[in-house]
C-alpha cells in the first residue's frame, strides 16, 4: 500500500509493525484511538467503488456526497460506543451445480469501520504470521502457494501427504476461542468490544434477522483475516512447535485460507499427523471435511509403487487443481497438473449459461469485450505451468459455445464454421497462455 494512498494513516500503521516485529510479545493497549476522520476517510476512499450495497442501501457514491459530515457522526458514535455494525444482506452464489455459497454485503459504514480494523490488525499479525500460509496477505497468493507445494514434493523427502478441508469452517469458527486469541496481541477493550460486535451483527435473511453465536461474516471485509488469525494459532502455531517436534522425518504444511496440505517423508508420520489433526479440530469445535480431505501416498516413488501394486497412481486437488505424478522429458520426477474435471465442468457450464442470457440482450460487440475479459481471467488463474492442455479445452469448448448460440439468435444470418472463423479473424479472443511459470515464480 503506497504511503501516497494513505497519507498519515499509513505512517501510523508502520509504527504499530515496527512494535509488532521488534517484540513478539508484545501487547498493544491503546488502538481504537486511531478510527479517527482522517483515518476512516482514508479507509473509505480505499474501498471498492462498485460494490453490492446493503441493507442500509448506501452506495459509496451517495455517502461520499456529505463525506465529512458522515464520518464526523461515526467517530463520535465510535468514541462514545455508541456504534452499532448493521446486519449484512446475505445473498447466496452458486458454489457448483447443487450447492449454493452465502455471502453476506455489508453495510457501506460497517465496510469503513471493518477495513480500519484491519489495517490495525494487519500491521500487528502480518509479523506473526509464519511462512506457511498464503490466504489472503499482502503480497501473497494462491500461485505462491501452488509453487510451495510443487518445491516441496519435488525437492524434499515428500513420500506421503495429508489433504485437508476444514467442514464449514467460516460458519462455525467459535467466538469465544477466537476472541482469546486475539487477546494474546491486543488489550485495547474498545477495539476488542467493537470486533465482537462485527462477529455478532447477524444478517438479513429474506426479510428475517439471524443472529450469530459462532462463525465470521463471509464477504466481511474483516473476515478473512480474522480467519487467518484463528488458524495461525490452531493450526500454523501448532504445527511448526508441537507436530515437528513428534515426527520422525521430515513434514511441512501450505494452507491457503482454511484449505490445506501436509507432506511428511513417512507413512507413520503421515498418519500420526491426520489423527493429530483431527484431535487438533475437534478440541475447537471444528472438524475435518470426510470426502475432502484424505492421506494418501504421493512423490517421486508413487508412480512405481502403484505400478508394482496394480493400481493407479494417488492425485490430490488443491486450490482448483488436481496434482499428479509425471516425468520431465529425461525421464526425471515432476508434479502434473490440470484444471480439477469439477471446476473445469463448472467454468464451461457457467459459459454456456451467460452466453444464452446475453446473446439477444445486447449488441455482440458490446457483450465480446466481456467474453474477452472472461478468457482472460481464466488464463491469469489457470494458466499455470503444466497446466497448459487444460486452458486450451477451455478456450476450444468457450469457442464452440460461442458459435452455437450466435446461431440461435434468430434464423437469419447463421454462420457456418468458415465464416465464423473469418470473424474470429476480424474479432480474436484471446488466445490461452501460461501465465505463471511455476519455474520462475518467486516463493515468498
Amino acid at each position: 500500500m503506497p504511503d501516497t494512498e494513505m497519507g498519515k494513516t499509513w505512517r501510523k500503521l508502520s509504527l504499530i509493525t515496527k512494535h509488532a516485529r521488534r517484540d513478539k510479545d508484545f501487547q498493544f493497549t491503546s488502538l481504537a484511538h486511531l478510527l479517527d476522520v482522517e483515518y476512516l476517510r482514508d479507509c473509505y476512499q480505499s474501498l471498492n467503488r462498485n460494490k453490492a450495497v446493503g441493507i442500509d442501501e448506501v452506495s459509496w457514491e451517495e455517502y461520499g456526497r456529505d463525506l465529512e459530515r458522515n464520518l464526523e457522526r461515526l467517530v463520535d458514535r465510535l468514541k462514545r460506543k455508541k456504534y452499532k455494525p448493521l446486519p449484512a444482506r446475505r445473498v447466496y452464489i452458486p458454489k457448483n451445480e447443487k450447492e449454493k455459497r452465502p455471502l453476506g454485503i455489508p453495510a457501506l459504514e460497517n465496510k469503513i469501520v471493518e477495513r480500519g480494523i484491519k489495517l490495525i490488525l494487519e500491521s500487528i499479525y502480518e509479523e506473526d504470521f509464519l511462512e506457511c500460509s498464503y490466504g489472503f496477505r499482502r503480497k501473497r497468493n494462491c500461485h505462491q502457494a501452488l509453487k510451495k507445494i510443487n518445491d516441496l514434493i519435488t525437492f524434499k523427502p515428500v513420500s506421503y501427504l495429508v489433504e485437508a478441508d476444514i467442514k464449514g469452517f467460516f460458519d462455525n469458527v467459535p467466538h469465544g476461542k477466537l476472541m482469546d486469541f486475539i487477546r494474546i496481541r491486543v488489550k485495547d477493550r474498545t477495539l476488542l468490544g467493537l470486533i465482537e460486535k462485527f462477529l455478532k451483527a447477524g444478517y438479513i435473511d429474506e426479510g428475517l434477522l439471524v443472529k450469530t453465536d459462532e462463525g465470521t461474516p463471509q464477504g466481511g471485509i474483516l473476515s478473512p483475516l480474522l480467519a487467518n488469525i484463528f488458524l495461525h494459532y490452531v493450526l500454523d502455531t501448532w504445527m511448526e512447535t508441537t507436530v515437528k517436534s513428534h515426527v520422525r522425518g521430515y513434514c511441512e504444511i501450505v494452507r491457503y485460507a482454511d484449505d490445506f496440505v501436509c507432506v511428511a517423508q513417512y507413512k507413520c508420520d503421515a498418519k500420526r499427523i491426520e489423527r493429530a489433526l483431527h484431535n487438533r479440530f475437534n478440541k475447537y469445535g471444528l472438524e475435518l471435511h470426510p470426502k475432502k480431505s484424505q492421506r494418501i501416498s504421493f512423490g517421486r516413488f508413487e508412480k512405481g509403487n502403484a505400478a508394482k501394486e496394480n493400481r493407479k497412481a494417488n492425485t490430490f486437488e488443491f486450490l482448483g487443481f488436481t496434482h499428479y505424478c509425471d516425468t520431465t522429458r529425461k525421464g526425471r520426477f515432476k508434479i502434473g497438473r490440470k484444471t480439477s474435471r469439477k471446476k473445469f465442468n463448472a467454468k464451461c457450464k457457467a459459459m454456456n449459461q451467460w452466453l444464452k442470457q446475453v446473446r439477444n440482450q445486447t449488441k455482440t460487440k458490446v457483450w465480446w469485450k466481456t467474453l474477452e475479459a472472461k478468457l482472460r481471467g481464466h488464463y491469469q488463474y489457470y494458466g499455470i505451468s503444466e497446466n497448459f492442455q487444460s486452458i486450451v479445452a477451455f478456450y476450444v469448448n468457450a469457442v464452440r459455445l460461442v458459435h452455437k448460440w450466435l446461431n440461435r439468435r434468430s434464423q437469419k444470418g447463421r454462420m457456418n464454421w468458415d465464416r465464423f472463423n473469418e470473424y474470429l479473424e476480424h474479432y480474436p479472443l484471446p488466445k490461452p497462455k501460461i501465465v505463471h511459470s511455476l519455474y520462475t515464480l518467486p516463493v515468498r
